[in-house]
């Protein structure tokens, strides 16, 4: 593998992780204000 390919996987890679944390931490919001709006009825 070289050196162009290598950086093309970790960009691709990083654009990926990003994009998953990202994602997980919306739905974690959404969790919890979920959660918080059904404590307060």
């Amino acid at each position: 593998m070289d050196d162009s390919k290598l950086k093309l996987w970790l960009k691709r890679v990083g654009v990926a992780g990003f994009l998953f944390f990202l994602l997980k931490g919306l739905a974690w919001i959404g969790v919890f204000l979920w959660a918080g709006k059904c404590a307060i009825e």
